[in-house]
């Protein structure tokens, strides 16, 4: 049976109306995909009962790769052969919301580069899959400030990350669309609204931005003036332009992923000064 997802109307909508509008310098019709790539990719970490099933949408424009990881029911590999040669202004319009998304993140990612704009940058050293999944959840884990006893609610599970919330004393409560259970056969709920109503700290993944359900941590985060923490493959341009508005921090790490790759990977951090 086909789930339901949520069309955020809210914040990401606006934004890419400004974008529409010209609002963030260069016109969308003017930047071209040259290039549309649609992944399926399956993950399975040793001694791990957890298979991760993913389909991502790469729009090329520029330098920069846009990005949207989605479910299966979202779209398919034809959308890559009609995408190339619009302009980022035609994607932009598209029906499909992961194609909108990843319009959005490669804008974004071009106009507003993360080398330039983000807190720091550093690397994912090179090694195995787990071992650079470790690297980088660690760092997730320790840019959300996790207290001793915090109620953290992870949206889009992710084991390793799930690990180091509880290593620093968290009590970790998953929530995912695809997964039932975690590594230690934990259930994962699928309601988010029932973790953001526990939650003293919120990690997120970008995942949030292609089914849609963003706008809406967003607006929970705020009521309950708590601290966000995103991790992001799927927009991470996008979710760049919302620290300081909801998000607290931000690991942006745009294509190509860690799990496709198994040298140095770029990461960017993106932190309330101050904080």
């Amino acid at each position: 049976m086909k789930r339901r997802l949520i069309v955020d109307s809210g914040a990401v909508e606006e934004l890419r109306e400004e974008i529409l509008a010209g609002k963030w310098g260069t016109a969308p019709e003017n930047l071209p995909v040259t290039g549309a790539s649609y992944i399926y990719q399956t993950t399975q970490f040793p001694s791990s009962p957890t298979k991760y099933r993913n389909h991502y949408l790469l729009l090329r424009s520029e330098g920069y790769f846009g990005a949207c990881s989605h479910t299966e029911e979202q779209s398919d590999g034809s959308v890559a052969e009609r995408l190339s040669g619009l302009s980022l202004a035609d994607a932009l319009r598209d029906e499909k919301l992961p194609v909108r998304i990843a319009a959005m993140d490669a804008y974004l990612g071009v106009v507003l580069p993360h080398a330039e704009h983000c807190s720091r940058m550093s690397e994912i050293a090179a090694g195995t899959p787990i071992a650079k999944a470790r690297q980088r959840d660690a760092r997730i884990a320790d840019m959300a400030f996790i207290s001793p006893g915090q109620n953290v609610a992870l949206i889009g599970v992710v084991n390793p990350l799930a690990e180091a919330v509880r290593e620093r004393g968290g009590n970790c409560l998953p929530c995912d669309l695809q997964l039932e259970v975690t590594q230690w056969g934990e259930a994962v709920e699928k309601d988010m609204e029932k973790v953001l109503d526990r939650a003293d700290n919120v990690i997120c993944t970008g995942m949030t931005l292609g089914n849609g359900t963003f706008g809406r941590v967003l607006e929970r985060v705020r009521e309950k003036r708590i601290p966000l923490t995103v991790y992001a493959q799927t927009g991470s341009a996008i979710v760049a332009r919302f620290v300081g508005r909801g998000v607290t921090a931000l690991l942006a790490e745009p294509f190509p992923f860690t799990q496709f790759s198994a040298g140095a990977t770029q990461v960017y951090g993106y932190e309330l000064s101050g904080k």
